[in-house]
């Protein structure tokens, strides 16, 4: 394949300039200002689109094993093609749950069929109970890129301090869900002047900026790495960037709703705007905004939660949880790029190069030799949020009914078209 005519944003090596890329057996094989077409090869033309590594998310919910209901392995790669995502890191709360050789290699063995690459989360503590250890000496053996019990957080110290040492160990990422449940105790949007209106129990932010400033204690009195998922307060962000300028292995991660909306999305009584942790208020939203521009946030993700139609209708009982691979970039891009705050290789990096180094996984560049995953967008298009469209089982989308800028056309991955809208 020769993708010819795009301008090409790599921000792994500073690249933004016009180039035509070659792929041959899915790397790419040459990139230059003009390449001639050879024979027998299939010609993309990206006059007046952009060329990008393709996307990293290193937080998503597939559901598979056990509540694909909502969305499996193949359905959900469907949407992460679409929206230019071509590898992902899956969340372990599946059922049963991603802590035992069976899974794992279930799950891998089904994502070789996915169109995007599937990494695996296994789980922190056998069964998500807190109670003992993985295996971690067996999930590296696996090839498991990181372990979490996302969805129900380490509680004792003692145990997430033996979490991050073995860890260390074995090379694995500890992602952390930083949220005190016996603060939450039933809250189901963020505690506040919102939840006050609406007469329902909040979720208050000490629950998430407790547990942060445990898990940076323990990375720097133990000497490890610790990975901060979906940052939403001020606080939060504010311990993190503190804890960086000492020198503390901790990174981040957010994603675009918590720098684009604020609580008041939840006025409309709609679940669709209730995740976990919360949309919060306008100081956190320009709180977060701030940490991804000045890097204390390494990441953009979507923590990609799928939920039924009907499990989502009753906003006071649903469970929490959006699904938003297939408007990542577009959100981002819309937040972010097209107002002058960050340049488009700056996107890229949050979305693509710096999760691929996180993970320790091939991707994240256009360099020559590298894999050929490849996104490739119009910057100029303009499109509405259209949850009937969605590729996903699940239609939760958060960005329903917006207008976003930038629209991924295409997604290769391992140099084979996986997603097209011609």
């Amino acid at each position: 394949m020769l993708i010819a005519n795009g301008r090409v944003v790599d921000p792994s090596d500073g690249t933004d300039k016009k180039l035509d890329l070659r792929i041959r057996d899915g790397r790419i094989a040459a990139r230059a200002e003009y390449l001639e077409p050879e024979e027998g090869e299939e010609v993309v033309n990206a006059e007046g689109l952009c060329v990008m590594p393709g996307l990293v998310d290193m937080h998503v919910h597939l559901r598979d094993p056990g509540l694909t209901y909502k969305e499996d392995i193949l359905s959900g790669c469907e949407a992460a093609a679409a929206g230019g995502i071509t590898s992902l890191l899956c969340m372990p709360n599946t059922s049963p749950v991603t802590d035992s050789r069976e899974i794992i290699t279930a799950i891998q063995k089904k994502a070789e069929q996915a169109k995007a690459h599937v990494y695996v989360t296994a789980a922190i503590t056998q069964g998500l109970n807190g109670e003992a250890l993985g295996d971690f000496a067996e999930y590296q053996a696996l090839g498991v890129k990181a372990v979490s019990d996302d969805g129900k957080p380490v509680k004792n110290a003692a145990m997430m301090a033996g979490a991050l040492c073995e860890a260390r160990k074995h090379g694995l990422l500890v992602t952390s869900h930083c949220e005190d449940l016996d603060i939450i105790q039933g809250g189901i949007v963020n505690a506040g002047r919102v939840s006050e209106l609406l007469g329902v129990k909040g979720m208050h932010r000490s629950s998430e900026d407790t547990v942060t400033a445990r898990e940076i204690i323990l990375a720097e009195t133990n000497g490890c790495a610790v990975h901060i998922a979906h940052v939403s307060t001020r606080l939060s962000v504010q311990l993190i960037r503190e804890a960086k300028a000492r020198g503390v292995q901790v990174t981040a991660e957010t994603c675009p709703h918590y720098f684009g909306m604020t609580e008041d999305e939840v006025l409309k009584k709609d679940a669709d705007y209730r995740m976990n942790p919360p949309l919060r208020e306008e100081a956190d939203r320009r709180a977060v905004l701030e940490g991804v521009l000045d890097g204390t946030l390494d990441c953009i993700v979507t923590d990609h939660a799928p939920h039924t139609p009907e499990e989502k209708a009753d906003f006071y009982r649903a469970p929490n949880g959006v699904i938003g691979m297939e408007t990542s970039f577009a959100a981002a891009y819309t937040h972010l790029v097209k107002p002058g705050l960050l340049s488009l290789s700056g996107l890229l990096e949050r979305m693509s190069t710096n999760p691929a180094r996180l993970l320790g996984i091939e991707a994240g560049t256009l360099c020559v030799g590298a894999v050929a995953d490849i996104a490739i967008a119009d910057l100029s298009r303009e499109w509405v949020v259209d949850p009937e469209k969605s590729h996903s089982r699940s239609k939760n989308m958060i960005y329903k009914g917006r207008t976003l800028a930038s629209k991924v056309v295409m997604t290769i991955q391992d140099g084979v078209v996986v997603y097209s809208e011609r």
